[in-house]
């Protein structure tokens, strides 16, 4: 009887380890290539070039300008249209859309070098600037968790990379599901945009910190006290600053007529950046397997298949969009402040050549959306 039960035990035990390794094995990415010496050769280059002109990483006082200038901009636009609000409608719907615009650049240019910890050497510094999201309806806990964790990590693979999962209203590959209506989203994807931003503060927000999950994977990183009380707090701080004061001051109709057009213009540009950066033509995406989905490349090479740049000759279109022009270089290096990209992107250009990697670059901004909507058009027909 003993040595029934000894054997049922071990038997046990086994399958729970099993499990646990099932478990722990489900949906594992791993990047098979052997590159190695591309991005040591890269990574050595960049650091070279940045120590032989002596300057950090992080920010300087062109971003730190860039900030106050765009924060300034967005309190005086607040003020006006709250507490001196125009007496014509289309002055104030148009400062409404400035509103939006300055929302998405402090997104850019604030926000996103704080959250990747390359807006200043100092990491309270980063934090701060990275919770410049919250102010703006969003949360810097689950953007970093969408973002630097799993769309940086993953970038393309499906399911993985919430960032191309606009399902089931647009496809954006071959490898997503396609229904009758894909024909036509290239002419109704960029009014879909528009509500991209109302959908991630109001409802995708609270999806994450009700499941758990970003796409697939589960956060492993649990919200502390502080944050989960900051997680609420911030969100009735911004719809009370937003939404409830305005009210009071301007009136329910205009409140929402304005905070729409806000919100609208907010969503398109941030959704159209980040688009012309991984869905288009040039660039890869890759399909899940279970229990392990296999990259052919190394992860730094995966990068750049999966990265397209566009516009880098612009310096207003990189000041604007805090070098998210230079995807290519903010992809693989993301610790390095957005204000260098310029500098380096020649390097990272030289190398690839070397290495004999493509370089996805469209010349304009206006190519680049041009061959987004083609893209969008080709997999949807």
């Amino acid at each position: 009887m003993c040595s029934i039960l000894s054997t049922h035990f071990y038997i046990l035990h086994f399958v729970k380890l099993l499990g646990l390794y099932l478990l722990n094995n489900m949906n594992q990415i791993r990047f098979e290539g052997r590159n190695a010496l591309f991005f040591s050769t890269l990574r050595s280059r960049i650091d070279e070039h940045l120590n032989s002109i002596n300057v950090k990483a992080s920010g300087n006082w062109k971003l730190y300008s860039k900030t106050i200038i765009l924060f300034v901009c967005l309190a005086l636009l607040y003020t006006l249209l709250v507490f001196f609000t125009p007496s014509s409608p289309l002055l104030s719907i148009f400062l409404c859309a400035l509103v939006g615009v300055n929302f998405s650049f402090i997104g850019f240019n604030v926000m996103h070098d704080g959250s990747h910890g390359s807006y200043s050497s100092r990491r309270w510094v980063n934090k701060l600037m990275a919770l410049s999201l919250n102010v703006m309806g969003g949360n810097a806990f689950y953007w970093h968790q969408k973002h630097n964790i799993s769309h940086h990590s993953f970038t393309n693979i499906e399911g993985a990379d919430e960032d191309i999962d606009i399902s089931p209203f647009m496809r954006m590959n071959h490898i997503q599901s396609k229904y009758w209506f894909h024909r036509f989203q290239h002419i109704y994807g960029l009014m879909l945009y528009t509500i991209t931003y109302l959908m991630w503060i109001f409802y995708q927000d609270f999806v994450k910190y009700f499941g758990g999950k970003v796409g697939d994977r589960d956060i492993k990183q649990n919200l502390s006290l502080v944050q989960h009380f900051g997680f609420w707090v911030s969100k009735l701080l911004y719809i009370g600053v937003f939404i409830v004061v305005p009210i009071f001051y301007v009136g329910l109709v205009q409140t929402i007529i304005g905070f729409l057009c806000m919100a609208m213009v907010t969503g398109l540009i941030i959704a159209v950046v980040f688009q012309l950066a991984h869905v288009v033509g040039t660039v890869d995406f890759v399909a899940k397997a279970i229990p392990v989905t296999s990259i052919e490349a190394d992860w730094a090479t995966h990068q750049i298949r999966t990265t397209a740049n566009f516009g880098t000759n612009s310096k207003l279109l990189a000041w604007c969009l805090g070098g998210l022009n230079f995807q290519v270089e903010h992809h693989l290096f993301p610790k390095i402040s957005h204000i260098h990209y310029p500098k380096i992107s020649k390097i990272v250009r030289e190398t690839c050549n070397e290495f004999n990697i493509a370089y996805n670059e469209f010349p304009s901004m206006l190519g680049a959306i041009r061959a987004h909507l083609l893209h969008l058009r080709e997999v949807g027909t």
